[in-house]
């Protein structure tokens, strides 16, 4: 058997993503059940040098959406990155899994070898597509999902593995 570019990234990127607006509504009835105001929340971080909630949602989805559009050489959607409430976070979460979804599997299997560039500030930097996605965006996700479910538990949210893997 073997695993397609399409199987890899969009079911992969959607259930990661779902699991996560489960986490984000699991931290919205916390604040809500323990009289916090959401925002303290949504701007927490682990550490000073690392972003807070909303921004590691922002990027998980930036991540899913942006490999799946290079894969399928489509324009990726821009978001502007206002989000400010728990809300505002699950509705982009679902506008990126319902973008990606709509992306078939012909429009990305078969780019393992494509030729995907990034353009940074100090300079582009160009991948094939199966490293790219295995090894540069799979690992990004599941970092900024990470991230965004520890914030939450640590300031006390009650989750747990099963609420980051999901249901099997």
């Amino acid at each position: 058997m073997t695993l397609s570019m399409y199987q890899a990234s969009v079911p992969v990127f959607t259930r990661a993503l779902t699991n996560l607006i489960h986490v984000l509504e699991k931290g919205a009835a916390f604040a809500e059940a323990k009289k916090i105001e959401p925002s303290v929340l949504l701007n927490y971080r682990l550490a000073a040098d690392m972003f807070p909630l909303s921004r590691q949602v922002q990027i998980a989805t930036d991540m899913a959406k942006g490999c799946v559009a290079r894969l399928a050489g489509i324009e990726i959607p821009k978001y502007e990155d206002n989000e400010a409430s728990f809300p505002d976070l699950v509705a982009r979460l679902r506008k990126t899994i319902d973008f990606i979804n709509s992306v078939s599997a012909s429009q990305i299997d078969g780019t393992e070898d494509k030729t995907i560039t990034l353009q940074r500030k100090d300079g582009d930097v160009t991948h094939k597509g199966l490293p790219y996605l295995l090894y540069y965006v799979q690992p990004n996700v599941y970092f900024h999902c990470t991230t965004a479910y520890d914030i939450l538990r640590h300031v006390g949210v009650e989750v747990g593995k099963k609420d980051f893997i999901g249901q099997l």
